[in-house]
């Protein structure tokens, strides 16, 4: 696993908690480069807020504390 593929798969299983206390969780699909495919579970998989929580919430921090570039798309 390359150094920026294991960043974000760490950082994202540090954010999880805040997801599962919540009732809902994530699942890497894909890391390609730095495009995250992620499906989010239970609560999260269909909240109307979703998009906010990967944009506004997962993503930006992903952009903040490891690389401006990252961008993170919702798999159905």
């Amino acid at each position: 696993m390359d150094e920026l593929k294991d960043k974000i798969t760490r950082k994202l299983e540090e954010l999880r908690i805040h997801l599962q206390a919540d009732g809902g969780d994530l699942e890497i699909v894909d890391i390609d480069g730095k495009n995250v495919l992620l499906k989010l579970r239970g609560a999260c998989g269909s909240c109307p807020h979703a998009t906010m929580t990967i944009k506004s919430g997962l993503e930006r921090i992903l952009r903040e504390e490891i690389d401006p570039e990252i961008t993170i798309e919702r798999v159905l």
